[in-house]
């Protein structure tokens, strides 16, 4: 079974042999604790600076638990030695950022937390205490796709702005996080993905060999909204064709085509800035919307000009963003695509359209395993 909170905590606490631990967590699992314990799954229990010398611990095997220099082994079978010399002293530290929110304006303070294997992506408001504050992430529970993606959960707890941090989660392979925030909207950061990748690398993620779960599409599905359209057709990959037009702008038309994977994220797409027109701003805030938007985390056009000074980063930069924003908008399905998305002129709602729309046609998609590295928060 898979762990959740309640469960890693007990676990934890039977490492450190506490007969009073031992006897709660037997009424809970209606059994011998020891039992349960060496036939439970271990994926993300933490033992970083745990004396475990004392415990007889035959069956574990330590590449299913976080553990660093500090965590104190005694002897085994030769099977747990061996999984233990295979792995480096590889601990993650949470990732924490702060920033503004793009819409709200208010500062957020973002952490980002190791999940066991199969947990997926949990947000926590940890502002909110009166009902439950966990929001899963799923196609469902995006609520409203305007300006930005927005999730809620089932006691109304909502959380906006997500979708560039799910990006950078696809983009790098994770699959399973509680991600902790303080406010209503996540933070805007530089208006790209970068600074959520650089936190990420920082906290110590390693990618780990084993079997990638994707979402296979087998039919074509595609939604429209007016002249602006978005499709999932067959394909052997991830791949992804964006195109925008905003003729009479500096934007003008744009197409980006590319293999959606971590190098082609890294090199084409994180450091893509959100954008926005300088005659929209005052209509968005009276709206409510817009009102931590600034020139250091947006790229703005006004008529003929762009206003931030330092210009463009990239070529292209406008429709890589769009084409970043597509590939989280479609990552609350869960797990990466093996199909390839197209999109003309389509934003977060016909992108959510496009999600409910494989979901509510079995026919057009099925789960594989398929080789690959994934990343997880743990190793």
């Amino acid at each position: 079974m898979p762990l959740d909170e309640d469960w890693t905590v007990a676990l934890v606490r039977i490492l450190h042999a506490d007969t009073g631990d031992l006897h709660a967590l037997a009424s809970l699992g209606g059994r011998d604790p020891r039992h349960h314990y060496l036939g439970t799954d271990l994926t993300g229990v933490d033992v970083r600076g745990q004396d475990l010398r004392g415990l007889d611990l035959p069956q574990l095997d330590i590449s299913k638990v976080l553990w660093d220099a500090g965590t104190r082994f005694g002897e085994a079978t030769g099977a747990y030695r061996a999984s233990r010399e295979a792995l480096p002293a590889y601990a993650p530290e949470p990732a924490t950022c702060e920033g503004v929110g793009v819409h709200t304006g208010e500062v957020v303070r973002l952490t980002i937390n190791p999940a066991p294997a199969g947990a997926g992506l949990v947000f926590v408001r940890t502002d909110v205490t009166d009902r439950d504050n966990r929001i899963p992430v799923t196609a469902e529970a995006v609520v409203d796709a305007r300006l930005n993606t927005m999730i809620e959960n089932a006691a109304g707890v909502r959380l906006s702005t997500i979708e560039t941090l799910m990006a950078s989660f696809c983009g790098l392979g994770v699959a399973d996080a509680v991600i902790e925030v303080d406010g209503p909207e996540l933070p805007a950061l530089d208006g790209s993905a970068r600074g959520f990748v650089e936190i990420l690398d920082q906290a110590g993620f390693r990618r780990r060999r084993g079997a990638v779960r994707s979402i296979e599409v087998l039919e074509p599905v595609r939604v429209t909204d007016g002249d602006a359209s978005a499709a999932l057709m067959p394909c052997d990959r991830y791949e992804m064709r964006f195109e925008i037009d905003f003729p009479d702008t500096p934007i003008g038309h744009q197409v980006l085509d590319l293999v959606v994977d971590e190098e082609s994220f890294r090199r084409e797409l994180m450091a893509a800035r959100a954008f926005g027109f300088a005659h929209e701003v005052e209509s968005l805030r009276k709206a409510g919307l817009a009102r931590g938007a600034s020139l250091e985390n947006a790229v703005v056009i006004d008529g003929d000009q762009i206003l931030n000074p330092g210009g463009l980063r990239m070529d292209r930069e406008f429709v890589r963003s769009k084409a970043m924003n597509a590939i989280g908008d479609l990552y609350v399905l869960g797990a990466p695509l093996l199909g390839r998305y197209e999109g003309y002129r389509a934003g977060h709602a016909l992108n959510n359209l496009l999600v409910r729309q494989l979901l509510a046609s079995p026919q057009a998609w099925r789960w594989p395993e398929s080789a690959g590295s994934a990343q997880s928060l743990t190793a």
